[in-house]
């Protein structure tokens, strides 16, 4: 009995210890240390920062890096604009049965449930409250039904015709989970020569059977058991390749968007009155309307990538745009960086001593 209590206890100090170590490891940076980490990870981190038309910080600013959900204030423009000229109904009535053929359980970090619990569970929604859930909770599942709906060729256009040209075009986020499945039931390869496979295809091969795949739902969406045994496929291989494969852009080409956004010229009165809503959740607090005029933003993570682009004008005025895309880290860092970045756009936007300390270590 005496045994068992010692390594009962030696477990229990074992699994503090690892949990001290982790919370240790992944505690929050002050922003000069997360200005320290870009200025060490110069091949793998993309900022670019700009205050009232003056570029402060340009960090790598044509390296092209994966976007993750970033990425989708590209889906939110053309449903914006299709909402303006009636192509689309923002109070169309969606069942939720209609986003269930996206939906694939613990594969976006709980995003489409804490949105479905935001909702109570509604049913249907509003096509507005599904591209809110896509935007505010980044449900992957709502951002391949809205690129079904306004479809991928308008979406795509609207890279042209928002002056993004440094931009590989946008394809379903989780069709894009289900390749190394395919490649093993219509190929007949293991897993791991799946694996091989994708790692292999060519952009363009990748996006195109993508695409397939979610055409195929459609038609016929996965049964339950199908979607187990995609999931069971999703070895970390299997993750890291679909991370390697978001579509990337870069610093300069996003930061170049939010000064658009942030002009509230280049987009007519219309579509900013849909569009807004979705980039601007931040005004909803009262003590962000006590100092800023209007900001808007959207992120995007993988256990690789952490990415962010925000714009804001504060009440006196000064318009801020910045841009930030880091790709092969860590999970750790990943994790720390992820609860540091809040602090690091406050800092840019409110503390002129830290401009200014930002412009001399990375400029």
């Amino acid at each position: 009995m005496n045994w068992i209590f010692i390594v009962s206890l030696l477990i229990a100090v074992l699994i503090a210890g690892s949990s001290f170590f982790i919370g240790f490891k992944t505690r929050k940076m002050n922003p000069r240390a997360f200005t320290q980490f870009i200025k060490e990870h110069p091949e793998t981190v993309s900022l670019k920062v700009q205050r009232n038309g003056e570029v402060l910080v340009t960090r790598q600013e044509d390296l092209m890096l994966p976007l993750a959900s970033t990425a989708k204030m590209v889906i939110a423009v053309e449903y914006a604009k299709q909402a303006a000229t009636g192509t689309m109904d923002p109070n169309e009535q969606i069942p939720l049965s209609a986003l269930e053929p996206f939906y694939f359980k613990r594969t976006d970090g709980g995003a489409h449930d804490a949105w479905l619990k935001e909702i109570n569970h509604r049913d249907p929604v509003t096509l507005a409250q599904v591209a809110e859930g896509m935007m505010h909770y980044s449900s992957n599942a709502n951002s391949d039904y809205l690129m079904h709906r306004l479809g991928l060729d308008r979406i795509n256009q609207t890279l042209a015709e928002t002056g993004l040209s440094d931009h590989e075009p946008i394809f379903p986020f989780v069709a894009a989970l289900a390749v190394p499945y395919t490649l093993t039931t219509e190929q007949n390869l293991t897993l791991e020569g799946a694996n091989a496979e994708v790692r292999d295809m060519s952009k363009e091969e990748y996006r195109n059977m993508t695409i397939m795949i979610m055409e195929r739902w459609l038609k016929q969406p996965c049964t339950d058991q199908e979607k187990q045994q995609i999931l069971k496929c999703l070895t970390a291989p299997a993750q890291k390749n679909w991370s390697d494969h978001l579509t990337r852009s870069n610093a300069k080409t996003y930061t170049d968007f939010m000064e658009k956004l942030n002009s509230k010229t280049f987009f007519s009165k219309e579509v900013h009155s849909h569009l807004d809503p979705l980039l601007e959740p931040l005004m909803e607090k009262k003590e962000n309307r006590e100092w800023l005029k209007h900001a808007g933003q959207k992120g995007g993570s993988t256990p690789h990538v952490l990415t962010f682009s925000l714009y804001a004008t504060d009440l006196d005025d000064n318009r801020t745009e910045i841009s930030f895309f880091a790709d092969g880290l860590v999970l750790l860092d990943q994790m720390r960086l992820s609860k540091s970045m809040n602090g690091f756009q406050k800092a840019i936007l409110k503390d002129e001593d830290f401009r200014i300390h930002l412009t001399k270590e990375l400029y």
